[in-house]
């Protein structure tokens, strides 16, 4: 069996890695560290949880160390590119524990900070850099950073930078770095945009996939729950609340929607049914993302529900379950999304909630990802528990208009007049002069009728 000692590394790397408990190394690892130990551009297909991070950024630190130059001003050596605040600062910190020993300096930048203190820190240079593309540009339209001492370029989950909107902004870091930089890119898909970019950013690149494109986990088992869109919140609660048996026990539960009201709205209905969670989505800022982070990784609040920009950035091992409460319209998100469970060698359980209007994305998935989901009952009294709550809206039965009640007797109703300038009979008008009728208003339509008389005959 492989282990890291014979792929080449320092001794310093390899003791930070005793230190972390690691011998043995995954099989993206065991075939991207000797390329890029060479100095070889590589391009990288593995699925999320495979140990990508520590693929590039062990012989990258290697490198850095052994060509021992000094820290650029406003620059940095190695930059690495993450399409999330969460998967930034997860890169960096294994970033300062691999490079323990190595003497390297390690910062991260994202949006949602101050943007001042990222100036300061950055102001006399950093070895390795990880930051969002977003934040980066800023820097570099305030010349407050440059890209012109940068050895070691990094693309992580390129894919996903990709559906973020990042594409102009990934092109214009590459006209920013040198030329004879080294180049890896990491993906979990490879699309016909990264296929392009790869083309533009590596030269002769070492290709390594580990596993088939758009591929689940083979540790994860998957169910699904055929629901109602409108019973999709009965069915969490009774589950999270172990009033219905789903496979497996409960230690941390990521449940994923589409937007990020809704991630609010399903926290604030379970927390009147005494389920605490925490939302995690673009809205929030970033330090309450990392208190909700926090308190999951610590499983003090153990359920967090996320949109899809966390899907790429949320690194805890011990996830148990992933709910998919509304299906991705993107067949690769679901690989995404189920990937932030069974991680670090563990097992794990993805269940899927599919309304009748979500069944063409549930075909989309299996087709991509040839996905077997084995089918789950609803509760036994789940109908009864849904009509307690309220009756569904296909149980709702049709409101019968009301029939319009005519007067029998006295004068009809007097309509509202229909230009919105005119006046209640006794009220001021906007010139001041009393309500009512207009000087000779009626002395002007009389004359209209009659053909221009000014007598009442």
């Amino acid at each position: 069996m492989t282990q890291f000692s014979d792929l080449g590394l320092s001794q310093p790397v390899l003791q930070a890695l005793d230190l972390k408990g690691y011998n043995t190394p995954t099989p993206i690892q065991a075939q991207a560290i000797p390329p890029v130990l060479e100095g070889r551009d590589l391009m990288g297909i593995a699925q999320t949880g495979t140990g990508k991070t520590a693929a590039f950024m062990l012989p990258s630190i290697d490198r850095l160390r052994e060509a021992d130059r000094q820290t650029p001003f406003k620059s940095c050596r190695m930059l690495v590119l993450a399409p999330t605040r969460e998967l930034a600062g997860q890169i960096a910190q294994s970033a300062k524990d691999y490079g323990a020993l190595a003497g390297l300096k390690v910062h991260s930048i994202v949006g949602g900070t101050s943007v001042n203190k990222d100036r300061n820190k950055l102001h006399r240079g950093t070895d390795i850099l990880v930051a969002t593309p977003g934040r980066l540009l800023d820097l570099i339209d305030q010349k407050a950073f440059k890209l012109d001492g940068v050895e070691v370029l990094v693309l992580d989950e390129a894919d996903q930078m990709l559906d973020l909107g990042f594409i102009h902004a990934l092109r214009r870091i590459s006209q920013l770095v040198p030329d004879d930089r080294q180049t890896l890119f990491f993906s979990a898909t490879m699309p016909k945009q990264i296929q392009e970019l790869v083309g533009k950013y590596c030269r002769n690149p070492v290709k390594v996939s580990v596993t088939p494109e758009s591929t689940t986990a083979e540790r994860i088992d998957q169910y699904l729950f055929m629901v109602q869109q409108d019973e999709k919140q009965t069915l969490l609660e009774l589950i999270l609340s172990e009033r219905h048996d789903v496979p497996g026990t409960f230690e941390r539960v990521l449940i994923f929607a589409r937007t990020k009201h809704g991630c609010d709205r399903i926290v604030k209905k379970l927390a009147q049914k005494g389920i605490p969670a925490n939302a995690i989505h673009g809205n929030k800022s970033q330090p309450q993302r990392e208190r909700a982070l926090g308190e999951f990784r610590s499983a003090k609040t153990p359920i967090l529900i996320a949109t899809d920009v966390a899907a790429r950035g949320i690194d805890i091992p011990g996830v148990s379950h992933v709910i998919n409460y509304e299906l991705p319209n993107v067949p690769e998100q679901y690989v995404h999304r189920i990937g932030r469970t069974a991680r670090a060698g563990k097992d794990g359980i993805a269940i899927a909630f599919c309304a009748e209007d979500e069944r063409d994305y549930l075909k989309d998935i299996r087709k991509k990802t040839d996905a077997e989901f084995e089918r789950l009952p609803l509760p036994d009294n789940f109908r009864a528990v849904v009509e307690g709550v309220g009756p569904t809206k296909r149980e709702q039965k049709p409101r019968l208009a009301k029939p319009k009640v005519r007067p029998t007797g006295g004068a009809a109703k007097k309509p509202k007049p229909k230009n919105k300038h005119s006046n209640r009979a006794g009220a001021p008008r906007r010139d001041g002069a009393p309500g009512g009728s207009r000087p000779g208003g009626n002395r002007n339509r009389r004359r209209r009728r009659s053909g221009g008389g000014t007598g009442r005959g």
